[in-house]
């Protein structure tokens, strides 16, 4: 396995909205759409729809949703092998989508938060040369793998959304870190300065302007293609993905987050999140 993604699995319930309520309000919405999802579930399908060797560590329930994500990732090529079946629910997120394509979210863990480090010493690391993290399953399992990957040689890759406080021991095995342009300033006054939190280098999504690559060497902006969004759900994890599939190919990271941020362009102009993900002859070049 040349990927291994440790994140959440959730099913997505997508609702279109003319905008978002307000505190008290009730807002119609149009019918809702069930759709696979879960930031680690989304960066496997993104890098396994790309042809990557990826594998998702995760838990699911016994239920319609579990199934249905099951499906979706090994019809995109992911091996489900280390995603454990939980007495708990499959986790749920709630998504409103307005005319823009902007998303608000809410999330229901359920089975997600029972991943857990015993989970993380039954894999198996031969032939794993990236791993990556986000933080919707518990962060003692996310600090636990990173450390495990990073003893076996692996890559450490952590997607720190929704930003939660990270070790610094951890942080320092990162390369890279990857957060958006809120999250990152949420953590330090510049681009450069998420280098002194530890990482050894970080990437910064841009949104529609693309991202920023930022090592010692200093920051590199990399831009995107001009699209007309439809649904931005995903696009972040879109991004992880294609981010860590072009770096077990052996790309510099500039190079895999310019091919990253053209997936991730890719990814808006459809709905959904792993539906929305593109082959390698849908990325422009």
């Amino acid at each position: 396995m040349t990927v291994l993604v440790l994140g959440s699995a959730n099913a997505d319930l997508v609702v279109a909205v003319p905008r978002r309520p307000g505190g008290g309000e009730t807002v119609l919405g149009g019918d809702t759409v069930v759709m696979p999802g879960g930031k680690g579930a989304n960066t496997a399908v993104a890098a396994g729809r790309l042809g990557c060797e990826v594998a998702l560590v995760g838990a699911v329930g016994s239920d319609q949703y579990g199934t249905l994500l099951r499906e979706s990732l090994a019809a995109s090529g992911v091996g489900t092998s280390f995603v454990r079946t939980s007495d708990r629910p499959t986790g749920l997120a709630y998504i409103t989508v307005t005319p823009d394509g902007e998303n608000s979210i809410v999330v229901a863990p359920g089975a997600n938060a029972d991943v857990s480090p015993s989970d993380v010493d039954r894999l198996e690391w031969d032939g794993v040369t990236v791993l990556v993290c986000s933080l919707e399953v518990p962060l003692d399992t996310v600090v636990h793998a990173i450390g495990a990957a990073a003893s076996r040689g692996a890559r450490p890759v952590l997607n720190l959304s929704p930003v939660t406080p990270v070790p610094a021991s951890t942080l320092a095995l990162l390369d890279p870190l990857i957060v958006n342009e809120h999250e990152a300033s949420s953590l330090a006054g510049s681009f450069e300065g998420l280098l002194d939190l530890g990482p050894r280098s970080a990437v910064v999504t841009l949104g529609s302007r693309g991202a920023a690559v930022v090592t010692a060497s200093g920051v590199v902006e990399v831009p995107a293609p001009a699209v007309e969004p439809v649904d931005t759900t995903g696009a972040g994890d879109a991004f992880a993905g294609a981010l860590a599939a072009r770096l077990a190919a052996g790309e510099s990271l500039v190079e895999a987050a310019g091919y990253a941020v053209r997936v991730a362009a890719v990814s808006v102009t459809r709905p959904g999140a792993q539906p929305s993900y593109p082959t390698p002859d849908e990325v422009p070049s």
